[in-house]
């Protein structure tokens, strides 16, 4: 019997690209691939590893002793090779932490890192932090204890780079692990910045307690060292008065601090924080004494404003080039010397502010002969200008629509508080244009331009502001004797103001600093020069041309400048607080160049009177300062090259009469026959109310009217009355 086998199935088919030999299958590739990176991630880490145990063994911990070591700053002329002169290198004595009271010790650690004996002394993730602000914003940010405040000190250089700051992170690990706690706190009190030139703790127990000695400190002294550590320029009193308030806040912190920390009873703590201890008085160095000193002040200022630490200013090896052109600089100086009063001079101030149209660089300044001596800038010192403020009422009244020829009172005026306005020495000029009214100074007329309906003392306020004069000025509100000059304006805010004029409408702040670089070259800070449209450039060619007339018209009260022979715009400007005195006198004026104001003032107020000053029974702008104006900017170095100023733009639309015959007015004195005679109009001590609208204004629309329709007209406030105590005697000349 046979059995047959069942037929075979067919084979499947064979597919020789699935089973090729030659190729692994695909899970291999991937296991390979992760097996690389696992290889390049430890070599990685081994090799990171490697590196840092690299660079931590090659980085030393600098010896305070030895390698500190602060780095004289140098302060240049705009040129950067005149030395303007420098600041003061580092006063610096080491002491042992056993020469230290233990309370003076714990004042700084309840000031500055309470938790010093217990923490790590490093906090990597401040450090990261303070890295990226530092590289990534304008601002300074450092480390929080104490350990990383030491490291940053041991290192002066402010450049803000990444490999500075992997050095300090390392050192700082570096520090904690080598040094002892008491160690890192003596380095620490040798080595920090307390102001006043003072490195470390004993120098300045010297500075600010009469030369004591840091084993000497008590309690209370101790407690302010440590508060004033936080930020000596803005803490110190010696540096601005208003400093002592936010010391006194500081200082009851860190008492506070160390009551918490057990280390000060509570009861004497609430003693001691009553009030400050007395401080040392502070001796101004000889390095900044003469006119100098007061240029390196502000300078000093400014750099604190552009966020520069007392220790990069002191210590930090910057290179400064500031604003003050060397010539220009020393002209002041000479124009001083050469017109300044010789008769009844004591007590005289003398200030020079010159501006560049168009960038705002301050060129040169004088704020007294010797800042040694004393440390008022009278340059920054406001007082009323008088008349000199008119412009920008000028400036006002133009873009309400009036135009140089419109004309208004000239006789006299009343307020509509009742105050009487008299032009000086009773002068009646009858119906008055702008233009003649500027040449000739009338009070009247521009009282009048001040308070009508197109203008009113809110647009001469704005426009004052436009031009440059800060907001806060003392004194500067929408009275109705704005024009007059009554608010308290520096002298280098003045010229600021009318160098916007200069710059056909372009307003710029002024600033002193220019360039600053550290010891390695590296910029720091560079000046950017912003600029904004205050005027147009037809009310600033309006304005400057009724200027001009100032100065090249006979009857112009400021003819004393035509000697400079070039063209200049300017006005004089005369004021007092009470009748019959005078306590200010101002020439401001300009050139396209340069915009120059010279005030002349006496005594520490503003109550005391120049009138005798150089045998003058009154004494006017248009003498002494017109003079010293005059020969500053002659000795300037702009009587070379003399520029032209645009030709009027007669904004309203009217162009000057054809024809026209001013009439016969008082010529300005001069200092030999100065008149003595005063307005019987002058304004009383007395206030009186708004008695409705002003007596004497004229009627209707002004001769010649404009064709042009005004801007925004705004009516006169009645909530802010000019105060006649306030008003006194304003001047033209």
């Amino acid at each position: 019997m046979s059995h047959k086998l069942p037929p075979a199935e067919p084979a499947d088919e064979f597919d020789d690209d699935e089973y090729d030999d030659d190729e692994p299958p695909r899970h291999g590739k991937v296991y390979k691939a992760i097996m690389w990176l696992l290889l390049l991630a430890i070599f990685g880490i081994v090799s990171g590893i490697t590196a840092l145990v690299v660079v931590y063994k090659m980085i030393d911990i600098p010896d305070p002793n030895k390698d500190f070591q602060a780095q004289t700053t140098f302060v240049y002329y705009s040129d950067g090779k005149h030395l303007l002169g420098k600041f003061a290198t580092q006063d610096r004595i080491n002491v042992s932490l056993s020469d230290v009271p233990q309370h003076v010790q714990d004042a700084v650690i309840a000031a500055e890192d309470r938790s010093f004996y217990t923490n790590s002394g490093v906090d990597p993730k401040g450090i990261i932090r303070a890295a990226w602000n530092n590289l990534h914003s304008d601002s300074t940010q450092g480390g929080s204890t104490i350990t990383q405040q030491y490291v940053k000190i041991l290192y002066l250089s402010q450049e803000r780079t990444w490999q500075r700051k992997i050095k300090e992170a390392f050192l700082a690990v570096k520090i904690q692990r080598e040094q002892s706690k008491q160690e890192i706190l003596q380095g620490y009190l040798n080595t920090i910045y307390f102001g006043r030139g003072a490195y470390g703790i004993e120098a300045a127990a010297r500075a600010y307690y009469d030369k004591k000695s840091a084993s000497e400190l008590t309690v209370p002294e101790g407690a302010v060292l440590a508060s004033i550590l936080n930020s000596p320029s803005g803490l110190d009193p010696a540096v601005q008065k208003s400093n002592r308030a936010e010391l006194l806040g500081r200082y009851r912190y860190v008492l506070s601090g160390m009551v918490d920390m057990g280390n000060l009873d509570a009861d004497k703590a609430a003693k001691f924080e009553r009030h400050l201890p007395p401080f040392a008085h502070t001796e101004v160095k000889n390095s900044l004494g003469g006119p100098k000193g007061f240029l390196l002040a502000l300078t000093e200022s400014e750099l604190r404003k552009d966020d520069f630490s007392d220790e990069e200013i002191y210590g930090g090896g910057l290179k400064v080039i500031t604003t003050f052109d060397w010539k220009a600089q020393n002209a002041t100086r000479k124009a001083v010397q050469a017109e300044q009063p010789t008769i009844g001079a004591k007590g005289v101030h003398i200030a020079i502010a010159s501006v560049e149209p168009g960038t705002g660089a301050l060129r040169a300044m004088y704020g007294g002969p010797d800042y040694v001596n004393d440390q008022r800038n009278w340059a920054l010192t406001g007082r009323q200008p008088g008349s000199s403020f008119k412009p920008f009422a000028l400036a006002a009244g133009i873009e309400g629509g009036y135009s140089l020829f419109d004309t208004f009172e000239g006789n006299s005026y009343t307020y509509p508080n009742g105050t009487e306005v008299a032009n000086e020495f009773g002068e009646h000029y009858g119906p008055i244009s702008l233009l003649r009214a500027t040449e000739v100074s009338s009070n009247t007329a521009y009282a009048d331009l001040t308070n009508r309906p197109r203008v009113g003392p809110q647009r001469v306020l704005e426009s004052a502001i436009r031009a440059g004069i800060p907001s806060d000025t003392p004194g500067l509100g929408p009275d109705y004797g704005i024009a007059l000059g009554t608010a308290d304006v520096a002298p280098v805010d003045m010229a600021n103001g009318y160098a916007t004029f200069a710059a056909q409408g372009e307003e710029s702040s002024w600033y002193s600093v220019e360039k600053v670089t550290d010891f390695s070259g590296h910029v720091r800070y560079q000046h950017t020069v912003k600029t904004r449209r205050a005027f147009s450039a037809g009310v600033s060619a309006d304005v400057t041309y009724a200027l001009t007339q100032v100065v090249d018209s006979s009857s112009g009260t400021g003819t004393e400048a035509q000697a400079l022979g070039c063209a200049a715009a300017a006005k004089t400007g005369t004021a007092a607080l009470r009748p019959d005195t005078v306590t200010s006198a101002w020439f401001v004026g300009y050139t396209p160049k340069l915009s120059t104001a010279v005030m002349y003032v006496k005594g520490k107020n503003a109550t005391a009177d120049l009138d005798g000053v150089g045998g003058l029974p009154t004494f006017f702008g248009s003498d002494y300062p017109a003079r010293t104006w005059t020969a500053f900017m002659q000795d300037a170095g702009l009587g070379v090259n003399c520029e032209d100023f645009p030709p009027p733009a007669y904004v309203s639309g009217t162009e000057p009469p054809p024809t026209t015959t001013p009439p016969t007015i008082v010529h300005p004195p001069t200092h030999s026959d100065t008149p003595t005679q005063t307005p019987s109009s002058t304004p009383t001590d007395t206030t009186t109310s708004p008695t409705g609208s002003p007596t004497g204004s004229p009627t209707g629309s002004p001769t010649g009217s404009p064709t042009g329709s005004p801007t925004s007209p705004t009516s006169p406030p009645t909530s802010h009355p000019t105060h006649p105590a306030r008003l006194g005697r304003i001047m033209g000349w």
